[in-house]
């Protein structure tokens, strides 16, 4: 009788194991990187049509059915094209290097900008400080002024001065040199963000959202400090607060707890 059972029992092989395992971890990963953002309510979308696809075929309703069979027989493309941005995101973590990467030169650069930052926020002066991490990006220096000067407070302090034709455009910091100034960025296109961020912090959020890059923003209005990453901002923190996250961020220390003991919200 059990060799009956049995027989009726799929024999589980160590590769399905792995296979499982791999392809939930997967689909855990890309749950983390959508959540939050807007390819969320584009899936949620997406995820609507097919449904009516199918409601249409059962309701006999042709041209519904044969118009949404149309836009769905280009899903794939439709995907790429609708979740471009994400997909650009993914690859590129991917490929990061899980090494830490702190080094003296990274850290005296780091504290540069701290120094200077809290001068700006004195001030009230603007600011949009970009550091680069592991994409590239070079897609964005061309518009800017090539500088290429070490990092120091008295530089980012004078370009970012109202008086100089380059303080309304963003730095961008490469291996602890700042290689460009007056830098214009990609803005933000993600509704949720609040009307009250201005352009700055749609740039700063806008670049985060494309690279793996640390963005700091001075306000100009209020003076309070930010930093964006990954496409999220956080808003109204001390340059005490500054230093810790971007020495998290360079050290290859993540800010959050492991993927093992995330829990999904």
């Amino acid at each position: 009788m059990f060799e009956s059972i049995t027989q009726y029992i799929p024999i589980i092989r160590w590769q399905d194991v792995v296979d499982i395992l791999v392809v939930s971890y997967i689909i855990y990963r890309v749950v983390l990187l959508v959540r939050g953002t807007r390819a969320v309510q584009m899936a949620a979308g997406l995820a609507l049509i097919i449904v009516i696809y199918f409601a249409a075929g059962e309701l006999k309703l042709f041209t519904l059915h044969w118009l949404l069979g149309t836009i769905l027989s280009s899903l794939f493309l439709l995907i790429i094209i609708v979740f471009q941005d994400d997909i650009r995101r993914a690859l590129a973590q991917m490929g990061q290097t899980p090494f830490p990467k702190l080094r003296v030169k990274t850290f005296q650069a780091l504290e540069e900008i701290a120094k200077a930052v809290t001068t700006l926020t004195e001030s009230h002066t603007g600011a949009l400080i970009v550091l680069e991490r592991d994409v590239g990006l070079k897609d964005h220096l061309e518009s800017g002024v090539t500088i290429d000067g070490q990092v120091t407070r008295a530089l980012l302090c004078t370009i970012f001065d109202k008086g100089t034709p380059l303080h309304d455009g963003a730095v961008i910091i490469q291996k602890n040199r700042l290689s460009v100034a007056g830098c214009v960025l990609p803005l933000s296109t993600n509704p949720s963000i609040s009307k009250r961020l201005g352009t700055r912090h749609r740039a700063a959020i806008g670049i985060t959202e494309q690279t793996d890059a640390v963005v700091v923003v001075v306000s100009e209005e209020t003076g309070s400090l930010s930093v964006a990453i990954a496409g999220k901002i956080t808003r109204d923190i001390d340059p005490g607060t500054l230093r810790r996250i971007l020495h998290n961020a360079f050290a290859g220390e993540e800010t959050e707890k492991p993927w093992w003991r995330r829990r999904i919200v």
